[in-house]
């Protein structure tokens, strides 16, 4: 089976012994009804957004990381603006697009499989925990070891403490912890935190996640890799 590979890091010769899991896009099929919703939010606000600038912002939506959302739109980005926006995005996401959230079919026999072979598990997301609670399923949230929300740390995605502080939690080495992502915020925290990172083509195209060490086209090929491939890569 062939990988498409991103870059020229190595995995280790060891076995994996930590996963880390972002939720949004790699766990939920949650992205398309949170851009949905932040589609709305703007249009409030006489924005009008296109959808592949809020997956390539996705997990990184702050006044500063997402300021060229603004400024496209001819805005300067103020705190107060940022606040209310993300304000009104949570509440239509939550009127109108939560309950169309589910898991990727694959994910609920994958984060078991992992787990009955030994192996330790982390949920590493932006979203606030409040949010969390209301889209992730019990039965999946009980297969992680451990789980860090965006409200947990003081530097979200993509600066690399999520990633730090969640294989911390985990006593996991660096050299054998594998994150699996799937946009470029995402990538850049788990690379900042030296992992090996997986991108998954669930709402970018490849060429926006080339800072992975490994791009896959979906959770079918995520499945194979981690139960298998990777003794071959």
């Amino acid at each position: 089976m062939k990988f498409e590979s991103a870059s020229d890091s190595k995995m280790s010769n060891k076995e994996p012994e930590a996963f880390l899991f972002d939720m949004d896009g790699v766990v939920l099929d949650s992205m398309p009804w949170h851009v949905k919703a932040w589609q709305e939010a703007f249009r409030e606000f006489g924005l009008v957004v296109p959808e592949e600038a809020l997956y390539l912002h996705e997990g990184a939506i702050e006044v500063e990381t997402s300021r060229k959302i603004f400024e496209d739109q001819g805005v300067s980005p103020t705190e107060e603006l940022f606040r209310k926006v993300l304000k009104r995005q949570r509440e239509l996401f939550r009127q109108k697009y939560w309950s169309f959230v589910k898991p990727f079919p694959e994910i609920p026999d994958l984060l078991a499989d992992l787990r009955r072979e030994g192996r330790r598990l982390a949920l590493v997301t932006s979203s606030h925990r409040e949010i969390l609670e209301e889209i992730l399923p019990p039965s999946l949230r009980k297969l992680f070891h451990f789980v860090l929300t965006g409200d947990q740390v003081k530097r979200r995605k993509p600066h690399p403490e999520p990633y730090l502080l969640a294989r911390e939690r985990l006593a996991a080495p660096h050299e054998t912890t594998l994150a699996i992502e799937n946009a470029p915020a995402g990538i850049k925290s788990a690379k900042g935190a030296g992992l090996f990172c997986i991108a998954l083509m669930t709402t970018l195209p490849a060429k926006h996640l080339q800072e992975a060490d490994l791009i896959l086209p979906s959770h079918r090929e995520l499945y194979r890799f981690l139960t298998n491939g990777y003794k071959n890569a």
